[in-house]
């Protein structure tokens, strides 16, 4: 494979400053560096931004810009708020726990813990309304030997009919039991 992992990640944020005191003291990244230029360095574009780049742990990094000059940021309408997410692995279920209840503290609004089999999670927003996902992996490698053996005929099933192919059905075979 060509790619080592991620450099970064980057998205746009409404405040750099309550950027990083959310990602500092909600998840406790820490401010590696900015950025700040009148123009893009890529296009010499004039639009003065500051560019963040947090650590995200294992040599992730997470980066956003505030651009003063630019439309108020929205989100596409035709995506449902649920789809994008930025998901952030956590080491166990207590750090889960203990997320959930400081999100909580903090007034925020969470959503789990969600059973998704191979993973437990919970989510919440961030100040400039992007959807964070904390996961506590719960697989066992046989787990994702199955998903791995059959996620390319998944995958060619779903470009030819577009309805969700059965055969990791049983990763939430529980919860929509009842249904």
């Amino acid at each position: 494979m060509i790619v080592e992992r991620f450099h970064h990640v980057a998205y746009r944020c409404k405040d750099a400053r309550a950027t990083v005191a959310f990602y500092r003291d909600m998840l406790g990244m820490k401010l590696l560096g900015a950025i700040a230029e009148d123009r893009v360095p890529s296009t010499k574009e004039p639009d003065p931004y500051m560019h963040i780049f947090l650590d995200a742990g294992g040599g992730s990094i997470l980066a956003f810009f505030e651009l003063p000059n630019s439309p108020p940021m929205g989100r596409d309408p035709n995506t449902p708020e649920w789809t994008q997410h930025i998901a952030f692995k956590v080491k166990d279920m207590a750090t889960l726990e203990a997320a959930r209840d400081k999100v909580l503290a903090a007034g925020l609004d969470v959503v789990g813990p969600t059973d998704h089999t191979i993973f437990k999670s919970i989510y919440f927003f961030d100040p400039s309304g992007h959807r964070l996902e904390l996961a506590c992996d719960t697989a066992s490698a046989e787990q994702w030997e199955r998903m791995q053996g059959v996620a390319g005929a998944m995958v060619d099933e779903w470009a030819e009919t577009k309805k969700p192919p059965r055969h990791t059905a049983w990763l939430h075979a529980d919860e929509f039991a009842a249904t």
